[in-house]
């Protein structure tokens, strides 16, 4: 009877161990799993001209060099956008693809962002009705709308997209040149009043705008790490330049105002007069990685980075 108690008390005590072993492994693992969760951002976030600290093994002296750029000038290397690779996984963006000429079919955009985690959801030519886009947009991170020539959404559309952008959540609005800007107008006058005019030639490859000149990407922004040059887009729309409301983020060459961002009270958006660039000369400078870094911005992670540290 007394070996009988001495087994049971062995076994006991070993499965408490097990119990209490497999607790500090599973609590390891989450602690793990919420650092991870926590690299979002690359260390060069925010930089435009990337340089790296490396050792000269021939006079072991410690350099900093930039760092390997592609045939563009941009630094070369997914390690380089504003987001880790899979940062995103399962988050969905809903696309408003209202405009699907000359073989605009989205699949390169798609393919940038899938390498971010994100995935993508498109209407396409028509939107839903106003019940099913809320529907959809309950299960996304943002909303893109791709303007067509002539009004697709009402107003039921405006008040769905309106409470979704104040929960935080971004909006992407692209236009184009005239007459290509009508939800685009639509949409961004009813949410922030600005609205994008006019048809400029574009096709050139912009770099930096230093000293403000009014030309090129806006340096030090978020979306613009890792960019020195990007394309601008073929022909392109020019936006209000309001800074009290918009920051600008890109110039084209003719000194017009192509993309800008706005930020506040915890929202954001991006309004862009050049929606080409989604699926002409992509490989010209910089549009994959501009891409994925709006889309990386506009997921607002540091708006619901708390709710995200508290899982």
């Amino acid at each position: 009877m007394e070996k009988n108690t001495q087994n049971y008390q062995s076994r006991k005590t070993f499965t408490l161990y097990i119990t209490f072993v497999l607790a500090f492994i599973l609590i390891f693992l989450l602690f793990i799993g919420r650092i991870s969760a926590q690299k979002v951002y690359n260390e060069c976030k925010a930089e435009n001209a990337i340089y790296e600290k490396k050792l000269d093994t021939r006079t072991g002296k410690v350099e900093t060099i930039k760092v390997a750029a592609d045939r563009h000038g941009n630094a070369e290397g997914n390690q380089y956008d504003l987001a880790v690779d899979g940062a995103f996984q399962g988050e969905t963006i809903v696309v408003l693809h209202l405009y699907t000429g000359e073989g605009f079919d989205f699949s390169l955009p798609k393919a940038a962002l899938k390498e971010k985690g994100f995935s993508v959801y498109r209407y396409i030519d028509n939107p839903p009705s106003p019940e099913e886009l809320e529907k959809s947009l309950k299960k996304a991170c943002q909303l893109w709308i791709i303007s067509s020539s002539y009004k697709k959404l009402n107003e039921g559309h405006l008040k769905v997209i309106k409470k979704f952008f104040d929960s935080g959540k971004g909006i992407y609005i692209w236009g184009d040149n005239e007459p290509y800007y009508a939800d685009a107008n639509y949409v961004s006058d009813y949410l922030i009043g600005v609205k994008m005019f006019g048809n400029l030639p574009g096709n050139v490859v912009v770099g930096l705008n230093n000293k403000n000149k009014h030309i090129g990407l806006t340096p030090g922004h978020l979306i613009t790490t890792g960019l020195e040059y990007v394309y601008e887009g073929v022909t392109i729309a020019t936006i209000q330049d309001n800074q009290q409301l918009l920051e600008p983020l890109i110039y084209g060459h003719e000194k017009n105002l192509v993309a800008a961002t706005y930020e506040q009270d915890g929202k954001r958006l991006i309004l862009d007069g050049g929606f080409t660039r989604l699926y002409v000369s992509w490989d010209a400078a910089g549009t994959g990685r501009y891409v994925k870094n709006s889309a990386a911005w506009l997921v607002n992670y540091e708006r619901f980075a708390k709710k995200t540290e508290d899982i």
